[in-house]
């Protein structure tokens, strides 16, 4: 606000910006012919954040994500001077969680329309399932995850 009012007030000393233009300030307004409701847009596919219960549920979702990506923090130290099966399954569940929402974010961002929104969904679902189940085989029936990973890093 502060450099609109300056060049302003150059202006009215009869020394006009070159680039000071009410053409280039003033953009009109272009509107697809379309149905109203969608002239709005949708940043996130979920319902308005006005309401008071969806506020306060996407505030504990967020707050639920920064907890998740702390305690991850902290499972990896642990993991590696405590390796047990408990460990394991705690981070099989952190990471697939964690790997969850994020992706869920990336789709809620990029994927638009209703039929490719479920479908991208069902996916989702789908790999952190699989991912989930892939990582509590791998804790049954091999050393692992926390062993695993202190074997990498010995090599």
């Amino acid at each position: 606000m502060a450099a609109i009012v300056r060049l302003s007030s150059v202006c009215r000393r009869g020394v006009k910006p070159l680039f000071y233009q009410a053409t280039l300030l003033a953009r009109p307004l272009v509107v697809p012919h379309q149905e109203p409701h969608q002239l709005t847009a949708r940043i996130h596919n979920s319902q308005a954040l006005s309401a008071g219960s969806a506020s306060k549920a996407a505030s504990l979702h967020w707050t639920a994500e920064r907890a998740l990506s702390v305690a991850l923090l902290a499972m990896g130290p642990v993991a590696y001077f405590n390796p047990c099966p408990v460990m394991d399954y705690s981070l099989a569940a952190a990471l697939t969680l964690h790997g969850h929402w994020g992706l869920g974010q990336v789709l809620t961002d990029y994927v638009h329309g209703d039929t490719k929104i479920k479908m991208a969904n069902a996916g989702l679902f789908l790999m952190s399932t699989v991912t989930f189940a892939g990582l509590c085989y791998f804790n049954y029936n091999d050393v692992g995850i926390c062993k695993a990973i202190a074997l990498l890093w010995s090599k």
